[in-house]
């Protein structure tokens, strides 16, 4: 089973996304996912201290390329998009035939960019995937700045999200020092199965200028723990085992 969608689609609906399509591919093969299917979903930082990354285009950037991988691993080339603050501002969808600014386009009609409670989007996405009656696993980017306005509602969100078919790649955009980070840091080393069944979250940096991380490094980071958790989440019964043959 190859990739979801094929390059003669991407290259008529989607021609921007070509090489990010290709990059996508071949990390996946290197990690062993090439075939597997999964909704991907995005959900965006919206506090006050993310306007440079909306003005510069590194949102706009990630949602191109997570759309370019989305494209291997679900057939319907849309990614749904969940922006937040103290609460969730919108979900929107990004989709291959029209990708092109539509970052911006959503964020224009939103109102005050508020705080950062992660639990507050965590809830919107198992909503939407929940409400959507999917059957493959799920592949959640989840883009922020900083640590999360109530880490106990965040840890509790995750820990009761394990026993979902949900993974969560978190990504952090700003100083790779700032001691904001701490908490995301911190999440590889929650107990399994003291408090979560399986380990169902990663972090990792982008960095200050994220639109300079080059997309090869970028799709490396994104899908590198996927493996790992898919092969515990199928020996739990969280993700069915893949069909042979």
């Amino acid at each position: 089973m190859g990739a979801a969608i094929s390059l003669r689609k991407v290259e008529e609906t989607a021609p921007a996304l070509v090489s990010l399509y290709k990059s996508a591919g071949e990390r996946l093969r290197v990690h062993g996912l090439e075939g597997e299917r999964a909704a991907v979903y995005l959900v965006v930082d919206r506090s006050g201290s993310m306007r440079p990354y909306f003005t510069d285009g590194s949102v706009q950037g990630l949602a191109d390329r997570v759309l370019g991988l989305s494209a291997h691993l679900d057939d319907d080339g849309v990614v749904p998009v969940v922006f937040f603050s103290t609460d969730v501002d919108a979900v929107a969808d990004i989709e291959l035939d029209r990708h092109h600014g539509r970052i911006e386009e959503v964020v224009a009609g939103l109102g005050h960019m508020g705080q950062t409670n992660y639990h507050a989007a965590m809830d919107a996405v198992i909503d939407h995937y929940l409400d959507s009656g999917a059957d493959a696993p799920a592949l959640v980017v989840f883009q922020t700045d900083g640590g999360p306005s109530s880490r106990a509602a965040a840890e509790r969100y995750l820990c009761k999200a394990a026993k979902l078919p949900l993974f969560w790649q978190f990504v952090g955009f700003g100083d790779p020092g700032s001691k904001q980070f701490d908490y995301l840091r911190r999440l590889d080393e929650l107990a399994v199965p003291a408090q979560r069944v399986v380990d169902n979250a990663g972090f990792f940096h982008a960095g200050k200028d994220p639109l300079a991380l080059p997309d090869d490094a970028l799709y490396d980071r994104l899908v590198g723990e996927f493996p790992q958790w898919l092969a515990a989440a199928r020996e739990q019964g969280i993700v069915a085992a893949p069909a042979v043959g």
